[in-house]
């Protein structure tokens, strides 16, 4: 029986293109060694998926008794949320609009093979 436990983080305010860049990074690797790269990437992008892993491998922990040690980034995508629309006004009367960008991140973690829980 394969179990997959999921954690969503929605409403980041982060441009999806360079949350995806992030998440490309970590897609398929072991939780531990996720969380490694994490912590040493230099994106900002980073703290946010490394806080939904972390969700998720507390969910796996806590709802089925999973080791985070046994689990591994099965699926990971980032989203495009709800787009704020602002503006700045420009010279000769004319208006520049600026798209706050919001991501929805989403992370499936399965197991390896030969866990046990």
């Amino acid at each position: 029986m394969d179990i997959e436990v999921r954690a969503v983080a929605k409403y980041v305010h982060m441009s999806p293109q360079k949350v995806k860049l992030v998440v490309d990074m970590v897609r398929g690797k072991g939780v531990s060694e996720a969380l490694t790269i994490l912590k040493y990437s230099t994106k900002l992008a980073a703290q946010p998926v490394a806080k939904v892993i972390r969700s998720a491998a507390a969910n796996a922990e806590e709802n089925y008794g999973l080791s985070p040690n046994d689990l591994y980034v099965a699926q990971i995508y980032a989203d495009e949320g709800p787009t704020l629309k602002r503006g700045r006004f420009g010279a000769r009367g004319r208006f520049k609009p600026i798209l706050k960008r919001s991501t929805h991140i989403t992370v499936v973690l399965g197991g390896l093979e030969g866990a046990t829980h």
